[in-house]
């Protein structure tokens, strides 16, 4: 049948341009009318079959969209492609669909073997992906991916039938292999749970601890710089002459030079080295201990232990040196005697040994106070001039009981005992 030619005027829109429906896509002319051609669907127009001022036909395509809204029935008819109209792979049908975000898996998928409805590895046809709007609405109801089914149109276009013809094989057929995938398996298991009896050693703690439990603690901590600390502990440890006692002969750590001015501390502050009787808890008590015993904590195999140093006033940093040495050995042996771990009157625990920083220490009834010491690091820092030095400092984290000792008096105390390590001067001009 003949077809009378019209004339694109202006081409309004381009490749790629997003539609909206009643957007204009040309202004057009003929030998009788001058009017405007506007968009029936939302889409994105994929290729324009004229340019401006060419000469068009009707009943042959404008331009290519790619749909994406849904299709009214009335619209159906208008989409389908004319029966023997020869169209470029480019081009397809005018309206023909390629429908949302898996337009691009199907194009670039458009020449493999999908099929899985018929077995057959036959080779699919450049229209393959192209299917009219109704069918493509047919697939998304059925969860069928168009792209694996092998279309019996004309060039190997995917009709209904073809859908629903590989829904159906599809919903009948057996459960698909999991070859390459992970399988469900058991965890063989690692060995069997034991259930055990505390050790004498946790024993004793968890009887500590549970007591500790009712004690509020105030934590209070501070930072202390141990450089000139440190400087004097290596060169008493790099002396080339000394007695021949065992107590010259031990290796000076920071720890005795830490009790003894914690010792000297307690002379200004004793509340913080008394025992808190509240066997009558109508009416507690308080006892200010005249000896600095001082329970250190030491990791053994067998767990923690808290062996006392008594008479921490009577000592030299060399004497408590070597006291500490001695009944850490014991400790590690497993060699203390009962009375090793009685009648504390104040403990420390130096995790710094292990690491740490800051911790929260848990105070032992029935003392007052506990003393927590984080690992020294090495921090840059400025001095008097305002320069930059190197420090080695470390964390001091204080727990005192809250219902006898007030938050200041346990910040007066361990800053008196940070004054005194951080200048070693003064810590001993107060020794007897």
């Amino acid at each position: 049948m003949p077809t009378s030619p019209f004339f694109a005027n202006t081409k309004v829109c381009h490749e790629a341009f997003t539609l909206v429906h009643n957007d204009m896509l040309f202004d057009h002319s003929s030998w009788q009318t001058l009017a405007k051609i506007t968009s029936r669907f939302d889409g994105v127009i994929k290729k324009l079959h004229y340019e401006a001022d060419d000469t068009a036909f009707v009943g042959k395509p404008l331009v290519d969209i790619d749909i994406q809204s849904e299709i009214k029935p009335e619209d159906e008819a208008v989409t389908a492609p004319p029966e023997g109209s020869e169209r470029s792979s480019a081009s397809g049908s005018d309206l023909a669909v390629r429908n949302g975000p898996d337009t691009k898996k199907q194009d670039s998928a458009a020449t493999e073997d999908r099929s899985e409805a018929n077995g057959k590895h036959a080779s699919r046809s450049k229209h393959a992906t192209l299917a009219t709007p109704a069918v493509r609405h047919l697939s998304k109801e059925l969860d069928v991916d168009i792209v694996n089914i092998q279309g019996t149109g004309k060039d190997g276009r995917v009709l209904k039938e073809d859908v629903q013809k590989y829904a159906a094989s599809r919903d009948h057929a057996p459960p698909a292999s999991p070859s390459g995938a992970l399988l469900q398996t058991t965890p063989e298991p690692v060995g069997e749970d034991r259930t055990v009896s505390l050790s004498q050693i946790q024993s004793g703690m968890f009887k500590t601890m549970t007591r500790s439990l009712s004690i509020p603690h105030f934590l209070y901590t501070t930072t202390v710089d141990m450089s000139a600390l440190n400087k004097i502990r290596q060169a008493l440890n790099n002396r080339s002459t000394h007695p021949p006692s065992e107590a010259a002969k031990t290796k000076i750590t920071p720890l005795p030079f830490i009790l003894k001015a914690v010792s000297l501390a307690f002379q200004e502050y004793p509340l913080l080295n008394s025992s808190l009787d509240t066997s009558d808890p109508s009416k507690p008590q308080i006892t200010y201990r005249a000896s600095h015993d001082c329970g250190i904590a030491v990791d053994t195999p067998s767990g923690l232990l808290v062996p006392v140093i008594r008479g921490l006033q009577n000592h030299t940093v060399q004497s408590l040196a070597a006291e500490i040495s001695r009944i850490s050995a014991l400790a590690r042996a497993e060699r203390l005697s009962p009375g090793d771990l009685k009648g504390g009157t104040f403990s420390v625990s130096n995790i710094g040994s292990i690491g740490g920083g800051v911790v929260a220490p848990v105070i032992v009834a029935p003392q007052v106070a506990i003393l927590g010491i984080g690992r020294a690091r090495v921090v840059p820092g400025f001095d008097e001039n305002g320069h930059i030095t190197k420090k080695e400092e470390a964390v001091f984290s204080w727990s005192a009981d809250h219902r006898v000792v007030d938050g200041a008096m346990a910040a007066r105390c361990a800053e008196r005992v940070r004054a005194y390590l951080e200048d070693p001067g003064t810590m001993m001009a107060d020794m007897r």
